[in-house]
């Protein structure tokens, strides 16, 4: 069995799902920072450099353990010349649930 596999598995256990939801964001920014930064040739302790912070700040938001305020992934982004595009969208459960009363 792949990891995808394995994932796919995992994700069919609600509690797993939940949990594996609430980090979701942190690991989809750390995984296109560390394929933005490889792309471009930099190691964490040249972006952290170029950043005035240090490597281990690096290593923490492309752990997925932090989440960068969106000041920092923009200045980020600016240094790997990315853009950031942010997008919020409704979950299809909670559609206008927050909106819509049934009274």
């Amino acid at each position: 069995m792949n990891w995808n596999e394995h994932k796919q598995s995992l994700l069919k256990d609600e509690a797993f799902k939940k949990e594996y939801d609430k980090l979701e964001t942190k690991y989809k920014v750390a995984a296109e920072l560390i394929r933005l930064r490889v792309s471009r040739g930099l190691t964490q302790a040249e972006l952290a450099r170029v950043l005035n912070t240090k490597q281990a700040s690096i290593a923490r938001i492309e752990s997925g353990t932090y989440l960068p305020s969106l000041s920092m992934i923009k200045k980020i982004a600016d240094v790997l010349n990315a853009e950031v595009e942010l997008r919020l969208k409704p979950k299809i459960k909670a559609r206008h649930s927050f909106l819509v009363s049934d009274k």
